[in-house]
């Protein structure tokens, strides 16, 4: 569904996109993760068809973003909705803006207004709602055409955890019903509960892509022990046998034992430092 080939993006002196590569298929949710100026918004912005490349080649189904916008939903990572419009004219300004009509906008409205627990306040305006409520008007006015690709830039940024819910039960639907999503995000538990691939970006490039599993074998872990007031720690890929040799030398009493797997924050620092990051 996307294609995107060695995109490259300078700003004078900055180097924003380097070589940057990434497929998403239909149905596949890709967390995009990595720090800041790493390329990220970047490229959902050059993939939406609001920048062009200095080199390398992004086609969505087969065509140039300014062929495919029909098709393409995305949410920006800073809130931007028109503060005198309520949440329900958002909707359907969206929803005319992609092609809906009628009773079908009417439909899509009122199922994204329940999908994403906008029903209460449809008729508010969005100068008077909160950030969650904001996040979710914008999410939805993203999602009110079922795009084929989904383009979500930091969607849960200081949201609530409703909010955070409610998005990540719609975005794990519309990829089971076949939409292909890019999630860039802090939150890299979300990508857990999500199912996601992992595409992790640094200096303008993906440096890694795979599953959550492929990409976190052979990482250390982390065993914590409590002893009469000590904590000794040990970094390693055997846990049951770090343990046993930390219980060994531990003093007495032994107040607690803590087994940590390794986490998508322990992979990219393991490849921002292989990458020189």
């Amino acid at each position: 569904m996307l294609e995107a080939v060695a995109l490259t993006k300078r700003y004078d002196d900055i180097q924003a996109l380097d070589g940057f590569t990434l497929n998403v298929a239909a149905g596949e949710i890709v967390g995009l993760v990595g720090h800041n100026g790493a390329g990220k918004t970047t490229f959902v912005e050059m993939v939406s068809g609001l920048l062009k490349p200095d080199s390398g080649t992004v086609l969505v189904d087969g065509r140039p973003p300014s062929e495919a916008r029909g098709i393409i939903g995305i949410s920006p990572q800073h809130i931007a909705l028109y503060r005198p419009l309520t949440v329900r004219e958002h909707l359907e300004l969206y929803g005319s803006l992609a092609g809906l009509r009628r009773a079908a906008l009417r439909e899509a409205v009122e199922e994204l207004a329940v999908a994403l627990h906008l029903t209460a306040f449809l008729d508010r305006r969005a100068g008077f709602l909160s950030g969650g409520q904001q996040r979710r008007t914008q999410a939805g006015a993203a999602l009110i055409h079922r795009p084929s690709l989904l383009l979500l830039d930091e969607p849960t940024a200081g949201a609530d955890p409703e909010t955070r819910q409610a998005l990540l039960e719609v975005v794990r639907r519309r990829a089971g019903e076949g939409a292909a999503v890019v999630y860039t995000t802090h939150y890299l538990t979300e990508l857990m509960d999500l199912g996601a691939t992992l595409a992790v970006a640094a200096k303008g490039r993906i440096i890694a892509r795979g599953t959550s599993a492929e990409l976190l074998e052979g990482l250390p872990g982390e065993v914590r022990v409590t002893a009469a007031g000590q904590e000794l720690h040990a970094s390693t890929t055997d846990p049951t046998a770090s343990l046993l040799d930390l219980l060994r030398t531990a003093p007495r009493p032994v107040e607690s034992v803590e087994l940590r797997k390794p986490t998508l924050d322990d992979l990219y620092h393991s490849l921002a430092v292989t990458d020189g990051v």
